[in-house]
């Protein structure tokens, strides 16, 4: 009877837990504003395109390889959860129940068969029901899928430049160099250093190929919203792709400790139509 006891008890807290966790980052982006505590939350961990002040959580995914980062997160944080608690709840009953106030005489067992094939095997099956789906993720990621434009990232000491090569001909190409915009500079609404003078435009719902490289030291261009993160070497091409599934402004940084001004480089990246695609670069070639 005590065993049930303890096992609908722990099945209890494992619920509780990880039920105060959905509520914290899932609900409040779900129904904001149902009660003074899920506001809190929303404000504390709001998912937007750029970081927020005290966030928790992920930002909002824009692509299929962050909403699969996410979903990954999610299971296994439940896991997680089940694991900790799960420990955490044996340790403590066996502090309570083998104390020596309880126990005068010390039980001599030393070797069990049984319990030593149970906590070998169960946690060698929990690392494969995480490996399979992460490796699924991760070989998805790596798969460029007939790009149908391809941009080409050269970071420097410290800015970024951008090329789009499927535009170039002879006479006109269209590239350029993406600077931080200084804080004095700010126009209203605008964040601190996070935003460009020259963004990246996109289209929404079109294959990109990022290929990305360095001309200097190692960066990383990173946007967190799009799932994207990649190292820039010197003389070495990296390539990744990504597909933006809905429109908006996407910040990133560099990512990787890359000098001085190293926390001076942001990245804006602009999701927006096919048609006003076509139409900026239209004017580009034009201008």
């Amino acid at each position: 009877m005590d065993c049930f006891c303890d096992i609908i008890v722990f099945v209890g807290i494992s619920f509780l837990v990880y039920t105060v966790h959905c509520i914290s980052f899932i609900l409040p982006n779900k129904v904001p504003y149902v009660s003074s505590i899920i506001e809190y939350f929303e404000e504390a961990s709001f998912q937007g395109d750029c970081p927020e002040p005290w966030q928790l959580y992920f930002q909002e995914a824009a692509s299929p390889a962050m909403e699969g980062i996410i979903n990954l997160h999610n299971d296994i944080m439940a896991i997680l959860t089940f694991v900790a608690i799960f420990v955490m709840w044996m340790m403590s009953r066996t502090m309570w129940l083998f104390d020596s106030s309880r126990n005068k005489i010390a039980s001599k067992v030393v070797h069990g068969t049984t319990i030593e094939l149970v906590w070998t095997i169960v946690p060698s099956l929990i690392l494969v029901t995480i490996a399979v789906p992460s490796f699924a993720l991760l070989y998805s990621m790596d798969e460029v899928i007939d790009p149908a434009i391809t941009l080409k990232v050269i970071g420097h000491q410290w800015y970024w430049s951008y090329e789009y090569s499927d535009y170039n001909t002879s006479d006109k190409s269209i590239q350029f160099d993406s600077y931080m915009i200084a804080e004095e500079d700010l126009e209203l609404g605008q964040l601190r250093l996070l935003e460009v003078d020259n963004r990246v435009i996109l289209p929404i719902n079109t294959h990109v190929r990022v290929l990305i490289t360095s001309t200097d030291v190692i960066h990383a261009w990173a946007i967190p919203s799009l799932g994207v993160k990649c190292d820039a070497y010197p003389g070495r091409l990296n390539q990744i792709n990504t597909f933006i599934k809905r429109e908006g402004i996407f910040h990133g940084q560099c990512s990787e400790l890359c000098g001085v001004n190293h926390g001076f480089m942001p990245i804006v990246v602009e999701a927006v139509s096919l048609k006003d695609y076509v139409s900026w670069i239209s004017a580009q070639l034009e201008g």
